[in-house]
């Protein structure tokens, strides 16, 4: 393996590795959120997720064909 081959390896381990330790943080500040405000149900937290997921998929290209790709 050349060195140029390593450090792409290298480089996309580490943004999946940042992407992951990011969201694990956020679901972890929504069950905190969850449990302060709302007793514990995570059912208004899913739904501003869903809700908030949607608006960053239309505001780009003002449309949802990155959902029709699933």
């Amino acid at each position: 393996m050349t060195l140029k081959r390593f450090k792409k390896l290298f480089k996309n381990f580490s943004v999946a590795a940042a992407i992951i330790m990011i969201w694990r943080g956020i679901w972890y500040a929504l069950d905190i959120i969850d449990a302060q405000f709302f007793g514990g149900t995570h059912i208004w937290t899913a739904i501003a997720g869903i809700t908030i997921g949607i608006i960053i998929l239309y505001i780009p290209d003002h449309d949802l064909d990155e959902l029709g790709k699933l």
